[in-house]
């Protein structure tokens, strides 16, 4: 039995979603800060991070945005291959975003050409991330990206011979360059395998991950864990001003790749990596 879904269903749900996002800290996030503002030592970095803690209290108890970076919105969509959309799917995402951030009025930052830079007015297009799954549901997550940690984010082609310890020293690099440009404390989605294009794909959904989760494998997960308490070891702290707290949390997805590459890619996220989920 094919399930029927008018596209404005879809419409009206990325534009909540779209607010949603911008205006409540995840859960999962706010948690983990408020543990790591318990187990700070210095007394600027626990109080960046109580102030931080206070930042989303007001966004979500305001309506506001956390950030006034409110980011360029990327969608990802999970359509169950029982589902029939009435109407063109794309569009509806188009104007769930146009009129989130329009009606939420969330900062238009999305220009429609890269180097002639004019607005295009209203955050659209979107990034879209399209996969067909089994069943009649649709699953969609609108993850708003600011440029602040996108801009600190980096892909590499590493040789098989550099293995495991490349990737360790490619992570901990870009940790390093980013520095307090990613409004740390950051959280790192780490894509390893699959190509060149693949590679930063996963790593732009391991930010989704919840961070009290570790990957499946006990392999990855052990890496999650070291790499986690290394980069909190550099103390480069709540906003680059030191402290225990760097990373609030890791999360490694890999896949399959060719036998004569090593890709690496590494999404750094903010203290505020928002998204927001619906299941239609």
């Amino acid at each position: 039995m094919v399930r029927e879904l008018d596209a404005c269903q879809i419409e009206e749900t990325v534009r909540e979603l779209c607010i949603r996002a911008c205006r409540e800290l995840p859960c999962d996030i706010e948690q983990r800060m408020k543990e790591a503002a318990g187990e700070e030592d210095w007394d600027s970095a626990r109080s960046i991070l109580e102030l931080l803690l206070e930042n989303a209290r007001v966004a979500r108890e305001h309506a506001v945005p956390i950030c006034q970076d409110t980011g360029m919105a990327v969608v990802f969509c999970e359509i169950g291959q029982d589902v029939h959309i009435s109407g063109s799917f794309e569009e509806a995402v188009l104007r769930g975003v146009r009129r989130g951030y329009t009606e939420g009025y969330l900062r238009k930052s999305v220009v429609a050409d890269p180097l002639r830079r004019k607005n295009t007015g209203d955050n659209t297009p979107p990034v879209i991330h399209l996969r067909l799954v089994p069943g009649d549901r649709v699953r969609l997550t609108v993850a708003p990206k600011g440029a602040g940690s996108e801009n600190m984010s980096r892909m590499t082609m590493l040789t098989p011979a550099q293995g495991m310890e490349g990737v360790r020293q490619f992570v901990m690099e870009t940790v390093r360059l980013a520095g307090a440009n990613p409004c740390p404390p950051m959280i790192l989605g780490i894509g390893i395998g699959g190509n060149f294009e693949r590679a930063p794909e996963m790593a732009k959904e391991a930010l989704l991950d919840p961070l009290d989760t570790w990957n499946p494998d006990p392999f990855y997960a052990e890496l999650e864990k070291e790499w986690l308490r290394q980069i909190n070891e550099t103390g480069i702290g709540p906003q680059g001003l030191g402290g225990r707290t760097t990373c609030l949390g890791l999360h490694i997805h890999q896949e399959a790749t060719h036998i004569a590459c090593l890709p690496v890619a590494v999404n750094v996220g903010c203290h505020v990596t928002r998204h927001a989920t619906a299941v239609l």
